[in-house]
């Protein structure tokens, strides 16, 4: 017994040790450097940007098309999706299973996927399968066959995908959201109905690549370890490609109101919470950053103070989540949580709360400056790979901004002060005019949520 007792003794004495132990100081985050990078346009007006980076010779190559979500009309939604999987099944001169068998031979695997804004198509290969990298691409971008054989088995896949997304209460959650935030844009339709998705044929597949398609609404991304000579590759496979029509892109005119959704699950034990508004800056606006640096603070880190409050303190979700979400030329606020069910007016009071108070005083320096910590690190991480810094450099064209954006990043971030968050919150986070959507069991939450 004494035995037992001493070693809780020591294990106690160990214990207090430990928690009187300050933690190491943080570092300072490293600035990012952003790789030489040249750009030109071809003749067809096709943009290339070449990008030398890393040690390892890898190489990724991606092209940026003009065309996804913003796209589509009222009666195309999921049209992009349908048109990027069935640009996967062959071009004119190849089948699906000989460009699955090309990629493979280089080390990598051909994507193509339909985004928000954009859709893209690339690979990542060994440095000396560039040239053939870049000729794989274009040829899957220039001429791909969507065969007429192909598509119910393509449509299928997505209409299974569509089934599974709507059958769960985020996807339920982001469709009411995006709905209550975009009426009237294509931003607002996440999802199409599964007779819209049956309805279209191969013509219309056809008729929206060639709408949307060729050089001048294309930017093509060559990143890593590679010949400066792929430039005369690039040159001859892409200079004989249509210009083709040009960009078009509209950005919404968005208005932030008070609103309540709420969807009925019954017997759900969670409720899952979107709230937020429209916010109508641009990456390009001065407010920009220091709105991310609000967020990141607010509920977009994990020491967040939502994320403190409902999750750390008080237990009613396990991952809440704020975030800016960007889109062409505007942007969005909005946290996300699944919470308990009998907690989710207070998750939501909560939620609030935070940003009322943040409204009303500053944050203290210690606390700003570990977000802006945090967000460096983050930063310089993310952009520590071929694809990351594609990803950057693609996101600065589409929001017509300039490599200093990039490069001063986390400078920017640092220059933000106390004051900045507190006028941020209280100019653009007002929760008078934020759309809170709900999904949950109507009979045991509809009550608590009416003072919303």
């Amino acid at each position: 017994m004494r035995r037992w007792a001493l070693a809780i003794l020591l294990t106690a004495a160990c214990l207090a040790a430990e928690e009187k132990e300050a933690p190491p100081p943080l570092g300072t985050p490293k600035p990012f450097a952003l790789p030489s990078a040249s750009t030109f346009t071809l003749k067809n007006g096709m943009k290339v940007t070449l990008a030398e980076y890393g040690s390892v010779p890898v190489v990724a190559v991606n092209a940026r098309l003009a065309f996804g979500r913003i796209s589509e009309g009222a009666d195309q939604v999921w049209l992009s999706n349908l048109l990027a999987e069935l640009m996967k099944e062959g071009t004119a001169t190849m089948t699906a299973e000989q460009v699955a068998k090309e990629a493979a031979r280089m080390g990598g695997q051909l994507e193509v996927n339909a985004e928000t804004d954009e859709s893209s198509a690339g690979i990542e290969v060994l440095s000396e399968f560039t040239a053939d990298a870049v000729k794989l691409v274009a040829d899957v971008i220039e001429h791909p066959k969507l065969p007429e054989s192909e598509l119910e088995r393509v449509r299928n896949n997505l209409l299974r995908q569509l089934t599974v997304e709507l059958s769960t209460p985020q996807a339920q959650a982001n469709r009411a959201f995006a709905a209550s935030l975009y009426p009237d844009h294509p931003y607002g339709r996440l999802f199409p109905t599964e007779s819209q998705l049956k309805g279209y044929k191969i013509e219309d597949v056809r008729r929206f690549y060639a709408d949307h398609a060729g050089a001048q609404a294309t930017h093509l991304y060559v990143v890593g370890r590679f010949d400066p000579a792929v430039r005369k590759t690039i040159e001859t496979v892409f200079e004989g490609w249509d210009s083709g029509p040009a960009v078009k892109r509209t950005p919404p005119d968005p208005a932030a109101k008070k609103n309540l959704v709420l969807l009925d699950r019954p017997g759900a034990v969670q409720s899952t919470l979107r709230l937020g508004l429209p916010i109508k800056i641009s990456p390009a606006h001065p407010d920009y950053i220091p709105l991310a640096v609000t967020n990141s603070l607010l509920g977009g880190a994990f020491t967040s103070r939502i994320t403190n409050n409902i999750r750390e303190l008080k237990g009613y979700t396990y991952s809440p989540f704020g975030q800016v979400v960007t889109r062409y030329r505007t942007a969005a606020w909005q946290e996300s949580a699944d919470v308990t069910t009998k907690f989710t007016a207070d998750s939501v009071r909560e939620i609030e709360f935070e940003i009322g108070r943040l409204r009303k005083e500053p944050p203290d320096a210690k606390e700003l400056k570990g977000i802006q910590n945090f967000m460096g690190g983050i930063f310089v991480l993310r952009n520590s790979s071929n694809q990351g810094i594609i990803g950057q450099l693609a996101f600065v064209d589409l929001q017509g901004l300039t490599d200093n954006y990039l490069k001063t990043y986390v400078q920017r971030v640092n220059a933000v002060s106390r004051e900045d968050v507190q006028r941020i919150t209280e100019t653009y986070l007002d929760p008078a005019k934020m759309t809170l959507v709900v999904v949950g069991d109507k009979a045991k939450i509809g009550d608590s949520l009416k003072a919303f």
